[in-house]
């Protein structure tokens, strides 16, 4: 099921729990600096909720002007077009989302409430296993990752992307996937065909993540559902999605890997990414405090990458880590814990890491 195991999608999802619990232990994040972010988040969710609204507030209007010439008691006409431009905004084209996600290109609050939950993460790790001995322990992620900034800075620094740049990418991505799911949400009211549109696009989506029989029992279940849920199922996953690859920008910002490992990367990764990615997805679409939500999702990705990844190296030795990263090693040991030992296994595996370098090393060396 090429990394879609349902066991990895659940401990994806307790990984959230447990992120979110880390990030709220961290007392950077209650700063004078990250309380004005907060304000700032809850004030850019209320304008979000006022841009979205703006059209279906428009059509109101102009259905009450039209009320004045037309008798529209018993019209039901009027309440589905106001209810359907509301589904397209918020189910098929996910416009507070989209504009949620459009605000990492404007602050770096995000890419810094990141970097400073992995230091917190690093932190609590060492305090928790303080009696232990300190060769036992899991190398520390922040102090490497901090080193890519400056080092991409200084490698990439005329290949890098300009804002306006990225900013175009982004909207041309979203510009694409709107229409592509406009035209499946089109094709669907086909007479004849059309409810078999959304099931077969359903199976086309899963079948390159879970498989093809899996895919085929959601093909089979999907046309017994109606088109809004059906719509809604889809909509979810591809922004769960999108919502992961958005949380995980700030370690790839840093981590440069080809197109090619990247997606090998996420691939060995998909069902914890899903847990986890499903799991926010459900508070981001909270009306005004979703933004604060997604602030608190970037800060527990900090927790997800040191359960999924290696500690970083130095960016001298980069390329060979990224070559060997794709392939997340400890996954079906990691998999395989208990809820509440998930920090156990890091600790076993430097004991087994230490113990053959101790072998492997030359007597001389100790005397």
């Amino acid at each position: 099921m090429s990394g879609f195991e349902v066991n990895a999608i659940i401990r994806g999802a307790q990984l959230t729990l447990v992120g979110v619990h880390r990030a709220l232990q961290n007392p950077d994040l209650f700063t004078s600096h990250h309380y004005r972010q907060a304000a700032i988040a809850v004030a850019a969710g209320i304008a979000i909720r006022l841009v979205v609204a703006i059209p279906t507030v428009g059509v109101r209007i102009l259905l009450w002007l039209l009320s004045f010439f037309m008798n529209m008691d018993h019209a039901q006409w009027d309440n589905d077009v106001v209810n359907g431009l509301h589904f397209l905004e918020h189910q098929v084209l996910q416009v507070p989302f989209f504009l949620m996600t459009l605000m990492r290109y404007v602050t770096p609050t995000l890419d810094e409430m990141f970097m400073d939950s992995l230091r917190w993460v690093d932190q609590t790790y060492v305090q928790k296993h303080k009696s232990e001995d300190p060769h036992n322990l899991r190398a520390m992620y922040y102090p490497n990752l901090h080193m890519y900034a400056k080092h991409e800075a200084t490698a990439e620094k005329k290949k890098k992307t300009p804002l306006k740049q990225a900013i175009t990418i982004f909207l041309i991505k979203y510009g694409r996937k709107s229409a592509i799911s406009l035209a499946v949400l089109g094709l669907s009211y086909l007479p004849y065909i059309g409810r078999f549109v959304l099931p077969a696009a359903s199976f086309y989506t899963f079948s390159k993540s879970v498989g093809t029989q899996p895919a085929a029992g959601i093909f089979a279940f999907s046309l017994l559902l109606p088109r809004k849920y059906l719509v809604m199922f889809l909509q979810s996953y591809f922004s769960s999605r999108t919502l992961m690859r958005e949380l995980l920008e700030p370690y790839f910002s840093r981590v440069r890997y080809t197109k090619e490992q990247k997606k090998l990367w996420f691939r060995d990764r998909a069902g914890v990414l899903f847990g986890f990615g499903v799991g926010f997805f459900v508070f981001v679409k909270i009306p005004l405090v979703g933004v604060l939500a997604y602030g608190l999702a970037e800060a527990s990705t900090a927790y997800l990458i040191t359960k999924i990844t290696e500690p970083p190296p130095p960016p001298s030795e980069a390329e060979q880590y990224k070559q060997e990263d794709v392939v997340w090693k400890n996954k079906k040991e990691f998999l395989s814990l208990p809820y509440a030992m998930l920090d156990a296994y890091n600790v076993e595996m430097q004991k087994l890491k230490h113990q053959s370098d101790v072998r492997q090393t030359p007597r001389k060396q100790f005397s």
